[in-house]
């Protein structure tokens, strides 16, 4: 019966996260669906456009530092629903909105309720999985986002024709506060809340001798992978942000591609995405289980390396070969090859920022990855429409390409860093 129990509530647990953080991610991408809709009715430059994506970014990486690390001191379920309601809500008021200045004000606000979108769904999701099912679950709630990133532009773009802008972002956020109600009446934050066993319970005992090895603060902040992980997941967050929100613009003004293909163009690369974080946390699940975990590599590097460079050939392609005149399927296809690449990295840094911390810094070790993590999806919003203003897409692309280059020949040089963080036992070591 206890099973029958775990597997109902898992179940209806797992699906109202997914559909609530699909929601979480469209209304976070609302703005880049319909932008060359907006800036059909209201004239921005580029300028405005970097102005507004980089103010919710910004937001959003302060947000998510802050409920990753006090996450464990609050109900997991009102965290999530009360954001999701914030983002809906904002998404409403935005469609009412006409100037520069208050699109950024609530797309900063926007990035706010963001932030308190994923810290619950990994706290759930480690009170209600085993620790072996856990690195393939996250993987699968994490697909939300490409699920929201493929049809969304598809969606946009044919609800376009029909309605204005203003309806579609109207309508999306008016959905949000209905299944934020939702889900706060079907999310439980732990087993005990609904009379079962907690599942952490279960393994105190095998724990409690690894418990007094904990680290201090400052010796976990002063392991030297917590930043190699920080520095490369900025990088690629960044550049990978860079392509879902420009890549369509890049298609249509550079490369002479209509609107439909630049909306086809990013639908694919979500798609790409999706398969690619299920790929690396599969793939990289498979490597841990033959290999297992050492203190120094680590079995999750040699996908993880081969994945970012897979970004840079993508990218390189990308912009040296498309015209207005190539095919279509070859311009979909370097789309879901980025998206594969680009998506697979960043499952792979929040899991690896959990694996490899100490045991009493887990969230504060995702939380500061993730922070660093945003703020690359800030330099993509302003400074990349910058260098876009005054030398061109081109040369925007080719400084992501090169950064990009560069972050995994690093990485591939420092492979086999001591990955545990924190003090080290010194039998172990």
């Amino acid at each position: 019966m206890a099973a029958t129990g775990y597997g109902y509530y898992r179940a209806t647990i797992f699906l109202a996260m997914f559909v609530g953080y699909t929601l979480y991610y469209f209304n976070r991408k609302t703005f880049s669906f319909v932008m060359p809709s907006v800036m059909q009715e209201i004239k921005l430059d580029k300028d405005d456009l970097g102005m507004i994506t980089s103010s919710q970014s910004l937001a959003y990486a302060i947000s998510k530092f802050i409920s990753g690390v006090l996450s464990d001191q609050i109900s997991a379920r009102w965290l999530f629903s009360i954001g999701l309601f914030v983002v809906g809500g904002i998404n409403v008021v935005f469609s009412w909105s006409s100037t520069v200045a208050v699109f950024s004000a609530l797309w900063f606000i926007n990035g706010l309720g963001q932030g308190l979108g994923w810290p619950p769904c990994g706290r759930v999701l480690r009170k209600w999985f085993e620790p072996s099912q856990f690195g393939t679950w996250w993987a699968v709630l994490s697909c939300s986002m490409n699920l929201a990133g493929s049809l969304g532009p598809i969606i946009a773009t044919v609800l376009a024709q029909t309605y204005s802008w203003r309806t579609i972002l109207s309508v999306s956020g008016m959905i949000c506060l209905a299944v934020s109600f939702a889900c706060l009446l079907v999310i439980k934050n732990e087993p005990k809340d609904v009379g079962l066993p907690n599942i952490e319970a279960t393994t105190k005992k095998g724990k409690s001798a690894a418990s007094r090895d904990d680290s201090t603060l400052s010796e976990f902040l002063l392991s030297p992978y917590l930043w190699l992980l920080s520095v490369s997941y900025l990088v690629v967050f960044g550049v990978k942000t860079a392509c879902t929100d420009w890549g369509q613009l890049f298609l249509i003004q550079d490369k002479g591609q209509s609107t439909l293909m630049g909306s086809s163009y990013m639908s694919a690369l979500e798609v790409g995405g999706l398969l690619g974080s299920l790929a690396a946390g599969y793939i990289s699940d498979r490597a841990v289980a033959k290999q297992g975990i050492r203190i120094h590599g680590h079995p999750r590097h040699f996908i993880l390396i081969c994945m970012m460079a897979g970004m840079f050939v993508s990218m390189y392609l990308f912009r040296v070969t498309v015209t207005g005149d190539s095919s279509k399927v070859w311009i979909l296809s370097l789309g879901a090859a980025f998206g594969f690449s680009s998506y697979g990295p960043i499952a792979l840094f929040g899991i690896l920022a959990n694996e490899t911390a100490p045991s009493n810094y887990c969230g504060t070790s995702h939380a500061i990855v993730a922070l660093m993590a945003n703020i690359g999806g800030f330099l993509s919003g302003l400074p990349f429409s910058t260098i876009a203003k005054h030398h061109g897409w081109e040369m925007a692309f080719w400084v992501a390409e090169i950064i990009c280059l560069v972050t995994a020949v690093g990485y591939f040089l420092l492979r086999n860093i001591r990955t545990k963080m924190g003090r080290v036992p010194k039998k172990e070591d």
